[in-house]
């Protein structure tokens, strides 16, 4: 899940497992695989940042204390 901003300043965390594509026109629209559809004010470069730091953040391994 990824926070982002819509036009009225009020976040809106989406499921970046369903993002279909991000356009920019010149608004960010991002289109979900349901069919969704949200515009927010982040950069389509910012929202794959944030997607991509997500899934390392999830997919990396977990520190185990061993003491």
């Amino acid at each position: 899940m990824i926070e982002l901003t819509r036009l009225n300043n009020m976040p809106v965390v989406v499921n970046s497992e369903l993002i279909q594509c991000i356009e920019e026109t010149p608004d960010t629209v991002i289109t979900l695989t349901n069919g969704y559809k949200y515009v927010v004010k982040e950069k389509p470069a910012d929202i794959i940042d944030k997607v991509v730091i997500f899934r390392r953040k999830i997919t990396s391994p977990v520190n185990i204390d061993k003491s």
